[in-house]
């Protein structure tokens, strides 16, 4: 008997989910917002300039018109607000990089979710005895950037509010451990011009870094170093932060790289760590919660934590009082004072 006030609406909806993710996974993989920002057209028109079937078209477009990724008027496809700013290929704000991972890496790897929930053992590129990702990626210059930008798209808007939240007039330098192509430390540095900066990663990654630097005018102020912060020392500063860093690592290493930055700190100084952080009683960051399982699926030991977990691991190390501040969608931040 079905009881009358409960439905399968919510069930069904997110398991068949992955049709909605697909259809724009591979929208952005089509540059269908590119073009279309580049000029509107009807469905005719757009089915030839972006190489459509004539039989996958119209159903195409008007999914993703009812997904509110693109507009029609009168028989014009446009794209919305969002589209316009955020999944135009020419346009700085440009996000689709990290959709442009999941499409190719993500979205296959997934496949393999119940084999990694039963092994815990990672599904991608390193499973068939391929090399693990980070290795490859580095090795190939044009993925590097194109991995590095990724990061920058989906990490702005976390690195904009740690720019304005945290009490930097308290503090003069600052190290970005992990720096990627260097937003983080770029948006500390415009809205703090009396801090001085630091971006610490593998050497490889220094030209991507030097050129988003120089183009955000910032040349002056905020510099490169090469290393591996696992074998060898975090640069020394008033404060160092990690960026969706911590959870790629199994405990012991986080553990690690946590007494690596209490070890390169001054009395007073302050760690920021920040990710998708699982809110302490586990119920409501799903997305948080997600990013884990991806970690499951990327990494050998990685996995996303609480606010919770983090301060402990933080007073273990020696910091003296740490606490945790909201950032922006499901990022927080998780501060340590030595």
């Amino acid at each position: 008997m079905v009881h009358p006030h409960i439905t399968p609406d919510h069930i069904l909806q997110v398991g068949l989910g992955f049709w909605a993710s697909k259809t724009l996974l591979s929208a952005v993989e089509m540059e269908v917002f590119t073009e279309i920002e580049r000029r509107p057209g009807t469905l005719e028109d757009l089915t030839g300039r972006l190489g459509l079937h004539p039989r996958a078209s119209r159903d195409f477009l008007d999914t993703l018109v009812a997904l509110k990724f693109l507009e029609r008027v009168d028989g014009i496809y446009r794209n919305t607000p969002e589209t316009a700013v955020f999944l135009d290929k020419h346009k700085p704000s440009y996000v689709g990089g990290i959709l442009e991972m999941a499409n190719h890496r993500l979205y296959p790897f997934w496949g393999g979710l119940t084999e990694a929930l039963r092994t815990g053992r990672p599904q991608n590129e390193s499973k068939g005895g391929g090399e693990p990702l980070f290795v490859k990626l580095y090795a190939d210059p044009a993925r590097l950037k194109e991995f590095l930008r990724a990061m920058t798209g989906v990490s702005h808007g976390s690195n904009l509010a740690i720019g304005a939240k945290f009490p930097w007039k308290k503090y003069r330098t600052f190290v970005d451990a992990g720096t990627a192509q260097g937003d983080l430390a770029v948006q500390v540095a415009l809205a703090n011009p009396h801090l001085t900066g630091t971006g610490f990663d593998l050497p490889e990654v220094e030209p991507i870094f030097a050129e988003y630097i120089a183009a955000n005018g910032l040349s002056g102020r905020v510099q490169f170093a090469a290393g591996d912060f696992f074998n060898g020392a975090v640069p020394p500063a008033d404060v160092i932060m990690m960026g969706h860093i911590l959870h790629d690592w199994d405990l012991a290493e986080k553990k690690r790289l946590i007494r690596k930055v209490w070890a390169a700190l001054p009395p007073g100084g302050a760690f920021i760590a920040y990710d998708a952080i699982i809110d302490d009683d586990r119920r409501t960051n799903a997305f948080g919660l997600m990013m884990s399982l991806n970690m499951l699926i990327e990494t050998q030991g990685g996995f996303d934590y609480t606010g919770a977990d983090c301060i402990g691991w933080m007073k273990e190390a020696g910091f003296k009082e740490a606490y945790v501040e909201p950032l922006v969608g499901p990022d927080s931040m998780v501060v340590g004072i030595k």
